[in-house]
């Protein structure tokens, strides 16, 4: 038998049980969600996982990203907490997964290997009672343990539970979360899932912005663009953030999007590409060289679609923007 049992009990207590909480239920037979928290801290972990390794592409945008894996095919996605100690929570979500996989056949104990992928967020914000305490081996495969289909809880949980949004222009944000949505047209599936601890403000389709970017004075949430623009008329400095040499990056979204679409790995890697540029429409700004934004795009490829991916991406990228205005709707009060 492989090295796979815990070595130990946990070090902290971990939660499992959100009855009660929002959440969005989906159709995708199949996909099924894990979430874990230590209370403690408080942090967590969320696992988005697949019946067998599916194939994945990884878009990198952010100038600061922490990742785990990055596997052309993936068992489960992790988006964890606890910046760059959250990663080891890939490790327990690899071990729980392997334990419960079949040897087949029984004389290669490799077959039972699965393959994980995963990224973080730093959490250490104002809402954090001891950081310490990170999302863990043990927390990562009590979240693997927890899988359910069709279930993904939403606002501050799981690897959003310390997620802050929208601290680019007065540097202090307000709660983030996670978010998801799922649209089904045609036999055609997507789900997204992400988590959402922005730099940016979230932008709603009205153009408003419903979270982040808070005068500090008159409570209005300001638009990007027309305040730089302001300052720099009046011949004030542009907004600017400190930048430790070492936690520089302290704002992160992590996405995944899954869809049942038939794909080759040039077009799914585009297709990725595609959704996660689109995201830049809900948030703002994105993508910068303080954010750790990372995408795991993965089909199960069950389906021929009746348009392009290039189309599809389209739609999914709106899908995307219904999961980001839904992490931050679902969050905690600012």
């Amino acid at each position: 038998m492989l090295p796979v049992e815990p070595q130990a009990a946990p070090r902290w207590t971990p939660r499992t049980d959100f009855s009660g909480v929002p959440a969005l239920t989906f159709d995708f037979p199949g996909v099924s969600v894990g979430v874990a928290e230590y209370e403690e801290g408080p942090t967590g972990c969320t696992v988005v996982a697949f019946e067998r390794p599916r194939r994945t592409a990884i878009d990198i945008q952010g100038g600061w990203p922490a990742t785990i894996g990055d596997h052309d095919y993936n068992r489960a996605i992790v988006m964890a907490g606890g910046s760059i100690y959250g990663l080891e929570a890939q490790a327990g979500v690899v071990a729980e997964l392997t334990a419960r996989a079949n040897v087949s056949p029984p004389e290669d104990p490799t077959s039972r290997f699965q393959p994980v992928s995963g990224a973080i967020i730093y959490d250490f914000g104002p809402t954090r009672r001891d950081a310490s305490i990170y999302p863990d081996y043990f927390l990562g495969r009590t979240a693997a343990s927890a899988l359910r289909e069709g279930w993904f809880p939403l606002g501050s949980r799981g690897g959003a539970r310390c997620a802050r949004i929208g601290s680019f222009l007065f540097q202090q944000g307000e709660p983030g979360g996670q978010g998801a949505a799922f649209r089904e047209i045609g036999g055609v599936k997507i789900l997204v899932c992400t988590v959402v601890n922005a730099l940016g403000g979230i932008v709603d389709r009205e153009g408003h912005t419903v979270r982040g970017n808070r005068h500090p004075d008159t409570g209005e949430r300001l638009r990007i663009l027309p305040e730089v623009e302001r300052r720099l008329a009046g011949g004030s400095a542009p907004p600017t953030l400190p930048r430790p040499p070492i936690f520089r990056s302290r704002h992160t979204t992590l996405t995944t999007v899954v869809t049942n679409a038939k794909m080759d790995q040039t077009a799914l890697r585009q297709f990725g590409r595609q959704v996660h540029s689109s995201m830049a429409r809900a948030i703002e700004p994105f993508h910068s060289i303080l954010d750790g934004d990372v995408l795991y795009a993965i089909t199960t490829d069950e389906v021929d679609a009746p348009i392009p991916s290039e189309m599809l991406a389209v739609l999914a990228g709106e899908v995307a923007w219904d999961a980001v205005l839904a992490a931050v709707e679902h969050a905690d009060p600012a």
